[in-house]
């Protein structure tokens, strides 16, 4: 006879089964080797299998947490990352050359309810806590410091705190691992990243064979260079002032790229860049932009009808979250089996360099770090709103959370403290039910 506990495994089995259909069906379909490496990658750990579902997260937040406490008019409709967990932090180059430790990859960013994102974030903290082996109440240690930092930082913000009181990550700010990342970043070289890439053929520059490089037919090139000269008409005047910056090299397709681009086509384009020395050279990426996991239990109109598609937003919502975003993000689109498909495009930069959490083990370390993680993800929130240029969100953010949160203090950390633990729990229960159906052939498609 089967147990209780079986059934349960089988029936959330199928929940996520049927949560992925909606989410890769689609594009495992078109490229089910892709998810096979995707789904090997997730099926290494709790934390893998967490960052590559999303849509599984937001599934299960819209079945349970429907509203909820801090939430009303104004704080249900925030610019959120959308895929905010502990690993989702490194540093880049930002428009005014200045190396920034901050939030990055905006691919899942959409606009709607800022817990979501703070919720995602602390259980991704339970998760990381768990295979450190720290125990329950270093866990929430860990997650309250979180809450407050964000609450903390909040406030400031809503209280019209300068910008000398509330600096950005940078070399001369940034402590302990933040600024180890800054370091490393500081350290790499344009040189280095296109030795990694290319070569030197009759004294100029092209995409070396092999590598992940994918030689492209010409119709395949033709179309990716039509769009390339759809995406120049999205950069601001200030990234167009050496119009030969933008002559194409070489272009290829590329493979290997994150969890969450599994099955989507890409491309690498090389560019002049802001000199005619070789070591100048420019790689950007142009890849077929995702629907966000989020999207899926968002509801509201307007904003749905606010994007072109997938490309569009992925960039609006990048320059809406990010200050002084890279100079070469744009959009386009891509014309395949008579759809247009959105298409995002950004830099292959030699300065972005990820938060490594591998060394990270002492709770006073990692509670500095989470605290610092806090004060970034405020900063965000706070960043794209009515001061940002863009009419979706034509409020202060900060100041709507900061009055959503006095409503009741002491109740914030707690919400976030006991979601951490439930869905952290959860999550590593999912992960080896998915790592069962996995090993096992029960997922369709592959």
């Amino acid at each position: 006879m089967t147990s209780t506990f079986e059934a349960d495994r089988t029936q959330r089995g199928e929940e996520i089964l049927a949560v992925f259909d909606t989410a890769f069906g689609e594009l495992l379909a078109a490229d089910p080797t892709a998810f096979r490496v995707k789904f090997r990658k997730m099926a290494a750990s709790a934390f893998a299998f967490y960052r590559g579902t999303a849509c599984l997260f937001y599934s299960d937040l819209d079945s349970e947490q429907q509203g909820g406490p801090y939430l009303d008019e104004r704080t249900s409709r925030v610019w959120v990352h959308g895929d905010l967990h502990a690993e989702n932090f490194g540093t880049y180059m930002d428009a005014n050359g200045s190396l920034v430790f901050n939030v990055n990859d905006f691919d899942e960013a959409y606009v709607a309810p800022f817990t979501w994102d703070l919720k995602r974030f602390a259980a991704s903290v339970a998760l990381i806590g768990y295979a450190k082996a720290l125990s329950d109440e270093q866990i929430t240690d860990l997650v309250r410091t979180y809450a407050v930092a964000y609450r903390e930082r909040i406030h400031a913000l809503a209280a019209g705190a300068k910008n000398d009181e509330v600096q950005p990550f940078t070399l001369d700010t940034a402590q302990g691992p933040l600024l180890d990342a800054l370091r490393d970043a500081r350290a790499r070289t344009r040189f280095a990243l296109l030795d990694s890439m290319t070569e030197i053929r009759d004294f100029e520059r092209r995409f070396s064979p092999g590598g992940g490089a994918i030689e492209l037919d010409a119709a395949t090139r033709y179309k990716v260079l039509a769009a390339f000269d759809g995406y120049l008409e999205t950069l601001p005047e200030s990234s167009l002032t050496r119009p030969d910056s933008y002559r194409v090299k070489d272009v290829v397709g590329r493979r290997g790229i994150g969890i969450g681009s599994a099955g989507l086509p890409s491309y690498n384009i090389l560019l002049e860049g802001n000199s005619d020395a070789l070591e100048n050279d420019v790689v950007i990426y142009m890849k077929q932009a995702q629907t966000p996991a989020v999207s899926r239990h968002v509801t509201d109109p307007e904003v749905r009808a606010y994007f072109q598609h997938e490309g569009h937003r992925t960039v609006i919502s990048q320059r809406a979250l990010q200050a002084h975003a890279d100079p070469w993000l744009g959009w386009t689109e891509i014309e395949e089996n008579g759809s247009r498909h959105g298409q995002l495009v950004a830099e292959v930069s030699p300065y972005a360099v990820d938060l490594d959490w591998s060394d990270i083990d002492e709770v006073d370390e990692i509670a500095a770090v989470v605290a610092d993680l806090g004060r970034a993800t405020a900063a965000m929130h706070a960043a794209a709103d009515d001061e940002s240029g863009h009419s979706l969100v034509p409020f202060s953010t900060e100041r709507a959370i900061d009055a959503a949160i006095a409503a009741d203090e002491e109740g914030f950390a707690e919400l976030l403290v006991d979601f951490a633990h439930g869905y952290g729990s959860r999550a590593r229960r999912d992960h080896q039910i998915f790592v069962d159906l996995f090993r096992n052939g029960r997922i369709p498609g592959l």
